[in-house]
């Protein structure tokens, strides 16, 4: 059986994404970084403390190509918002870390991020909502239905 794919509730969901992601960029770039280096300070200080801040590490969170993550921290490293650090348990390893004035930075971000969430999150929050809700109806319907078929 095929379940009918709600386009309209999918492509509000894709517009609310948008609409945030296109605030996070606008909001990096008023900071003078690319949404890309804010991207990836985060990705450093947010991890999970199971996960070590590695290159490789960072570059899967972040959906990226290991020499991308290293450009991107390069920059970062020349505008002295992060650094690369031998690892104090394994001299082969190299951990990432977010500088005072990185962390000062992704701070100021952080915070206009969870002030602009408190805005628009609920249009957010509601056409996900949307698309879970017809989903799961769908879903439910079409089990009913073959149920019925027996």
């Amino acid at each position: 059986m095929v379940v009918p794919v709600d386009f309209e509730a999918l492509a509000e969901l894709r517009y609310q994404i948008r609409v945030f992601v296109s605030f996070s960029e606008e909001a990096a770039r008023a900071q003078g970084i690319e949404p890309k280096q804010h991207q990836l300070l985060l990705a450093i200080k947010g991890l999970p403390p199971e996960m070590r801040p590695t290159v490789r590490v960072l570059a899967e969170r972040l959906r990226l190509r290991h020499h991308s993550v290293v450009e991107l921290l390069n920059r970062l490293e020349r505008t002295g918002l992060a650094e690369r650090t031998p690892s104090p348990t394994d001299g082969r390893e190299i951990l990432v870390r977010v500088t005072a004035s990185g962390e000062r930075l992704l701070r100021k971000l952080s915070e206009a991020h969870q002030e602009e969430l408190v805005t628009i999150g609920p249009r957010l929050l509601h056409a996900l909502e949307v698309v879970m809700q017809r989903k799961s109806r769908k879903a439910s319907h079409g089990l009913q239905h073959s149920n019925h078929l027996r």
